[in-house]
C-alpha cells in the first residue's frame, strides 16, 4: 500500500515543532506496540494437537503431493519435457 501524502503544516515556532515531534513519537510507540502484539499472535505454537488433527494434516499433505504428481505427469505428457514447458528448445 502506498503512503498517502498529506500537506505539510507550516510551523512558526520551535515549540510547535517540539509538540509535533512528541505527537509523532507517541504515534510511533503506539504503532510499535500494535505491531509487536500482532507479530506475537502470528507465531503461536499450538501444542494441543489431537490425533484427529494430525491425521487431517497428513491427509491434506498427501492429497497435495498426489495433486502435484498428477499435474507434473500431465504437463510432461503434453509438453514432452519440462524444458518445453518454458519455451526452451532442445539443442540438436
Amino acid at each position: 500500500m502506498l503512503p498517502v501524502k498529506k500537506p505539510q503544516p507550516k510551523y512558526q515556532t520551535l515549540e510547535e515543532i517540539r509538540q509535533r515531534k512528541d505527537e509523532l513519537l507517541d504515534q510511533m510507540q503506539a504503532d510499535s506496540t500494535q505491531v509487536s502484539k500482532l507479530w506475537s499472535e502470528i507465531f503461536v505454537k499450538r501444542e494441543n494437537n489431537t490425533k484427529g488433527d494430525y491425521i487431517a494434516g497428513l491427509v491434506a499433505n498427501s492429497v497435495t503431493v498426489i495433486d502435484l504428481f498428477l499435474l507434473f505427469r500431465k504437463l510432461k505428457k503434453n509438453y514432452g519435457s519440462i524444458a518445453g514447458l518454458f519455451g526452451k528448445k532442445k539443442k540438436l
